[in-house]
């Protein structure tokens, strides 16, 4: 049997992970001191241009005082995070190995954004 997640659960799931996300990243940053080393990352549509997302990524970066230490983006296509199922577990995931490296996740979008 497959379950399919309802849009109400998607978007319960997508405010607990957001919460989740937001509460370790200010926890890293309240003991970082001196420069904070960032990559920016940016989901583009098969075709888009990533260089306005990125910009906007770097504006992020800068209001916050950051140094960019590199760049980088995805395409979503048939992978598309924001329509796959499992997201919400492999995301969750990936939030907790950020967190055992003593890192956080720094959005310029909320996750249901892209």
């Amino acid at each position: 049997m497959t379950i399919v997640p309802t849009a109400l659960h998607r978007a319960t799931a997508a405010s607990r992970l957001g919460l989740l996300r937001r509460a370790q990243l200010e926890t890293v940053l309240r003991g970082v001191e001196g420069k904070t080393r960032i990559a920016l990352y940016v989901l583009v549509g098969p075709g888009q241009d990533p260089a306005p997302r990125l910009a906007s990524a770097q504006a992020f970066a800068t209001r916050r005082g950051w140094t960019v230490a590199d760049r980088t983006f995805d395409l979503t296509g048939p992978t598309d995070p924001t329509t796959r199922p499992q997201h919400d577990r492999e995301y969750e995931a990936m939030l907790d190995h950020i967190r055992t490296l003593g890192a956080g996740l720094a959005l310029a979008r909320e996750e249901n954004v892209l």
